[in-house]
C-alpha cells in the first residue's frame, strides 16, 4: 500500500503524512461563524475535511476532530472594517445574540446532515473558552508580543516578525503588509496597522461583553482557535484546515499566537481547500451572488434553474480535487446529478449480483485482460485518496468501472469473465468508497424543511 501523502500550505510541498502519535491524528477545522444562514461557499469545506475525517480513520487512525463554532469575536479580515457580526445581526434581527447563536447553529447542523456529513468528535464555542482565551492572552502581553491600549490588547506584529517568519503560511511580506494594509476607523490605537485584536474594549452599546484584566470587553478573532484547539488537541496537533480564504489573516496570525505561547506551529500539516467561485465570479456580497444552502436545496434563488439534491452539491464538490477552483454553474450541478444517477444505478446493479452457483470461474471462460482492467481500476481507489485525499480521481475511475459493471448486469459480459477475486474486490471496495469514504447516498426527495429561529 502507498503511503498517504498531503499537500502542507505551509511548506508548499506534498509530504508523507506522519502523525505526532503513532495511530491517532488531532484534526482542527475552522467552523462557521453562526451570524447567518451558511451558504455555498461553507458546503465545500465541511464536505471536504469530512471526506478526509472518514479516509482517515478508514486507515486506522483514532481521529479526534474538533471543529468550532464561531459564536462572539471582533472580526477583522482583509480590506473590511472591524466588526462583531453576532452582535451587529442580533441588532438587525431583533435577537438576543445567543438566541441568534441557536438558531443558525440549529440551521448549520441541520445543513450538514443533509450532506452527510460525520459530526466532528468536538464542537467548542468562542463563548465556552473565554477564560483560556484571556490566559492565552495574558501569556502573550507576559512575552512582550502584546500591548494594551484602552482597555484593549493588540499583537504587536512587527515585533513578531524581528524573530519569526509571519507571512509563510499566506506568502505575505511583513514590509508590504506594514505599509499597504488600509486605515480602518478604530485602529489608530494600534502602533502598527498590521497589528491585530486579541482583545476588544466594548463600547457601552455593545452587548456581548465580559470581564477581564483589561476591562470589559469581547475577544478577537483569532485568538478563540489557538485557545480552543491548544485545550483539545495540545500544543501541536497533526492538521489544521480550512478554506483558502482563511489562510491570512486567521491561521497566520493562529500561527504567531501559538508560537509566542506554545513556542511551535500549532500544526504539522496545513491544509486548505481552494474557492467556490459562481459563473466564474468569486462569491460574495459585492457581487450579489451568495447562494444560500436552504435556497440551493429549495430552487428558491434567481440564480436556480431548480432545486438540488444535498447528495448532488457533495458529488459536485468531490468531482474536483479539493485544491483546485470550483466554479458553480447550473450547467454543472445538472450534469452532477446526472452523474450520481448512472453511478448510483450501477452500485446498485452490483449489489444484486452474485457468482453464480457461488463457483469458481473455469480458467477458460476468465476474460484476462477485462479482469486486469477491473483489478487495477479498483486498486488506485486507494492510491488515488493516498495521493493528498484526490477524491476527483476516484470518481473518474468508477465511471470507467460504471458502464462495465452495466454489462456484467445485462449479461453482456458475463461475471465468469471476472475471477471471485476481482468481482469480491470490485463489489466490496465500490461500495466502501461510494457510502463510506466518500459519503454519498442515493438521491431522494431532500428533507427541505426551513427550520424557524
Amino acid at each position: 500500500m502507498s503511503e498517504l501523502k498531503v499537500y502542507n500550505s505551509f511548506t508548499r510541498e506534498k509530504e508523507v503524512f506522519k502523525p505526532i502519535t503513532p495511530g491517532h491524528v488531532g484534526m482542527y477545522v475552522c467552523g462557521p461563524t453562526v451570524s447567518g444562514e451558511s451558504h455555498l461557499g461553507h458546503a465545500r469545506p465541511y464536505i471536504t475535511f469530512d471526506v478526509i475525517y472518514r479516509y482517515l480513520m478508514y486507515l486506522g487512525y483514532k481521529v479526534r476532530y474538533v471543529r468550532n463554532i464561531t459564536d462572539a469575536g471582533h472580526f477583522e479580515e482583509e480590506g473590511r472594517a472591524a466588526e462583531d457580526k453576532i452582535s451587529k445581526k442580533a441588532i438587525l434581527e431583533k435577537l438576543e445574540p445567543m438566541e441568534l447563536v441557536q438558531k443558525y447553529t440549529n440551521l448549520f447542523h441541520w445543513a450538514m446532515a443533509q450532506f452527510n456529513t460525520l459530526a466532528p468528535s468536538i464542537e467548542p464555542t468562542a463563548t465556552g473558552h473565554i477564560t483560556e482565551q484571556i490566559s492565552m492572552i495574558q501569556k502573550i502581553i507576559a512575552a512582550g508580543y502584546a500591548y494594551e491600549v484602552n482597555g484593549s490588547v493588540y499583537f504587536d506584529v512587527k515585533k513578531y516578525a524581528e524573530k519569526y517568519d509571519y507571512g509563510k503560511l499566506s506568502g505575505r511580506i511583513i514590509d508590504d503588509l506594514l505599509e499597504t494594509t488600509r486605515t480602518l476607523d478604530g485602529q489608530e490605537e494600534k502602533r502598527d496597522k498590521a497589528d491585530f485584536a486579541l482583545w476588544k474594549a466594548a463600547p457601552p452599546e455593545h452587548i456581548m461583553r465580559w470581564p477581564s484584566p483589561w476591562g470589559e470587553g469581547f475577544p478577537g478573532w483569532h485568538i478563540e482557535c489557538s485557545a480552543m484547539s491548544g485545550k483539545y488537541l495540545g500544543d501541536q496537533f497533526d492538521i489544521h484546515g480550512g478554506g483558502m480564504d482563511l489562510q491570512f489573516p486567521h491561521h497566520e496570525s493562529e500561527i504567531a499566537q501559538s508560537t509566542i505561547c506554545n513556542h511551535k506551529n500549532p500544526a504539522r500539516y496545513w491544509i486548505h481547500n481552494n474557492m467556490i467561485t459562481i459563473n466564474g465570479k468569486k462569491m460574495g456580497k459585492s457581487y450579489n451572488n451568495v447562494i444560500k444552502l436552504t435556497e440551493l436545496f429549495s430552487g428558491d434563488n434567481p440564480a436556480l434553474e431548480k432545486a438540488y439534491h444535498p447528495m448532488v452539491i457533495r458529488f459536485f464538490i468531490l468531482q474536483t480535487h479539493y485544491h483546485s477552483t470550483l466554479d458553480f454553474s447550473n450547467e454543472a450541478l445538472i450534469a452532477a446529478e446526472k452523474g450520481l444517477r448512472r453511478l448510483w444505478e450501477a452500485y446498485e446493479h452490483l449489489n444484486k449480483m452474485t457468482l453464480e452457483n457461488g463457483q469458481p470461474a473455469a480458467a477458460s471462460a476468465i476474460d484476462e485482460e477485462l479482469d486486469k482492467k477491473v483489478k487495477k481500476l479498483v486498486d488506485e481507489f486507494e492510491e488515488f485518496m493516498n495521493d493528498d485525499f484526490n477524491t476527483a480521481k476516484v470518481l473518474a475511475n468508477m465511471f470507467e468501472l460504471a458502464p462495465i459493471i452495466n454489462s456484467l448486469k445485462d449479461k453482456i459480459i458475463p461475471i465468469t469473465a471476472l475471477t471471485p477475486g476481482t468481482f469480491n474486490l470490485l463489489q466490496e471496495k465500490f461500495g466502501l468508497y461510494i457510502e463510506k469514504i466518500l459519503g454519498l447516498k442515493s438521491i431522494t426527495e431532500a428533507d427541505n424543511d426551513k427550520l424557524k429561529g
